[in-house]
């Protein structure tokens, strides 16, 4: 495989973000998760979050390229949370859509994406990064240095009362 070249996506890339973001959605719920939704709803508003994130540098999203293909994607939500001791300036990261087609699987680019995206993230003085793993990406998040995290859970809107 020829070098892999990572670079920072913009809003003139917003169709072709937005297309990844689609293609990453259905495989982590599944087609028919997305389909349920409505593509076209969902496709706008993803569209409408890059559109103000991207503008207002809450979010960055790159590509990993390899000659001229697009082979992955990844992207990071900027938030902010109330100070405390683990985190101090209250900004956090979020790691988000770190994508890779399945026939370039294994061969690092994720990594490479994630590397990026934590130096952008650096740059910017933002210290506490987090994200959400599948089983196939935990062991490659370990590697990179990430832990897991102790006493999280998730609300369940589907829960009745």
């Amino acid at each position: 495989m020829n070098e892999v070249e990572i670079y920072q996506a913009g809003i003139d890339d917003i169709d072709t973000i937005t297309e990844w973001r689609m293609e990453v959605l259905a495989e982590v719920f599944g087609a028919d998760a997305v389909c349920s939704i409505g593509m076209d709803r969902l496709r706008k508003a993803n569209i409408a979050y890059y559109k103000e994130s991207l503008s207002k540098g809450n979010h960055i999203a790159c590509f990993a390229r390899c000659g001229n293909d697009v082979i992955g994607c990844g992207g990071v939500c900027f938030q902010s949370e109330l100070p405390s001791p683990d985190n101090p300036s209250g900004r956090c990261a979020y790691l988000m859509n770190i994508y890779v087609r399945k026939n370039l699987r294994g061969n690092k680019i994720g990594s490479i994406v994630v590397r990026w995206l934590i130096d952008e993230i650096k740059k910017r003085n933002v210290t506490k990064i987090y994200l959400e793993t599948s089983k196939s990406g935990y062991k490659m998040y370990q590697a990179l240095g990430f832990v897991d995290m102790k006493d999280m859970m998730i609300y369940d809107n589907n829960m009745q009362e």
